[in-house]
């Protein structure tokens, strides 16, 4: 899913850059240091907690599916699960034993795009 971005530091930088804002400026805008800032563009430091993940998203005027990839990197740098998922699956006990049934069924990306693409259709 997270297309050509190789890294949570490359994705940010590039739509930093996308966006013409200086790296200084930017760590402004996330009230963090550029030095910090620079490590987690050079993947030094784990991306920030998910309320900044929230603001940065906002400052870079990401989409939703980019909003996405980058929530997805910055789970896999820290080598975990995007920081949006464990809030859903803990307000909600049917989705963990979703996940252990479609796990134990042993599910492929198939199935997941299908099963998608059949509560897309529902919504319409």
């Amino acid at each position: 899913m997270n297309g050509t971005y190789e890294s949570f530091g490359k994705f940010v930088e590039s739509k930093r850059l996308e966006r013409g804002i200086s790296l200084r400026r930017m760590a402004e805008l996330m009230d963090l240091s550029p030095a910090f800032w620079s490590d987690i563009e050079k993947d030094r430091k784990n991306p920030p907690a998910l309320d900044k993940l929230e603001l940065l998203a906002e400052k870079l005027y990401l989409s939703d599916e980019d909003k996405g990839i980058m929530l997805d990197l910055a789970g896999k740098r820290r080598d975990t699960v995007a920081p949006d998922i464990p809030a859903y699956i803990m307000g909600n006990d049917y989705v963990a034993a979703a996940l252990r049934t479609v796990r134990d069924l042993g599910a492929n990306e198939e199935d997941w795009e299908h099963f998608v693409e059949e509560l897309k259709k529902r919504k319409g």
